[in-house]
C-alpha cells in the first residue's frame, strides 16, 4: 500500500474514495457520509480541486453494451526515438478513439496501447489501417485479452 500524502487527512482520503465510487454524489450526500456541513465539504472538493488531486469527473461506459467487447494490448516499437519520432507518434495516436490508452514504456518496446474493438475484423482493420500506419512504426506485437479479471479506475488513496 502506498504511503499516505501527509497533506490529505482522513476527511480528504474519505472524498476521494468516495468520488472515485460514484462521480455523481451530490455534495450533499458526500457531506452526509463524511459527516461535514455541506458548506465545508464543497471547501474541501474545491481545494482537493485546484491541488489537482481531482482532475476531472467522467462516466464510465460498458464496453460490451456499446459492442466493443474486445481489448488488445499492442507493444509498438518505432524505427528512432528522438523527440521528433516520439512527438509525432504520440500526435497521431491521439485520433483514433480506438485507442484507450498509451503508454510510453522503458525496454524493448517504445509503447504499449490498449485497444477496443468489436470483432476480429475490426481488430484487423485496426490493426492494418491505423498502428502500422502510424508515423516511425516499425513493429507491432498484439496480444489479446481473453477476460478482464480486475478493472479500476480508483486509486489507493
Amino acid at each position: 500500500m502506498p504511503r499516505p500524502d501527509p497533506a490529505l487527512d482522513e476527511r480528504d482520503r474519505a472524498i476521494l474514495q468516495l468520488l472515485q465510487q460514484d462521480g455523481r454524489l451530490s455534495n450533499l450526500e458526500l457531506a452526509q457520509q463524511i459527516n461535514l456541513s455541506p458548506s465545508a465539504c464543497l471547501r474541501r472538493v474545491k481545494l482537493l480541486e485546484e491541488r489537482g488531486l481531482i482532475s476531472r469527473y467522467v462516466m464510465l461506459l460498458d464496453e460490451k453494451a456499446v459492442g466493443l467487447p474486445g481489448t488488445a494490448f499492442v507493444l509498438v516499437t518505432l524505427d528512432q526515438q528522438g523527440r521528433a519520432a516520439l512527438d509525432a507518434f504520440e500526435a497521431a495516436i491521439q485520433r483514433h478513439p480506438e485507442v484507450t490508452e498509451c503508454c510510453l514504456l522503458a525496454g524493448s518496446a517504445d509503447y504499449m496501447v490498449r485497444v477496443a474493438y468489436a470483432d476480429a475484423a475490426d481488430f484487423e482493420r485496426i490493426h492494418t489501417d491505423i498502428l502500422t500506419q502510424l508515423p516511425g512504426v516499425v513493429r507491432v506485437q498484439s496480444t489479446l485479452a481473453l477476460r478482464t479479471v480486475k478493472k479500476t479506475t480508483a486509486l489507493p488513496v
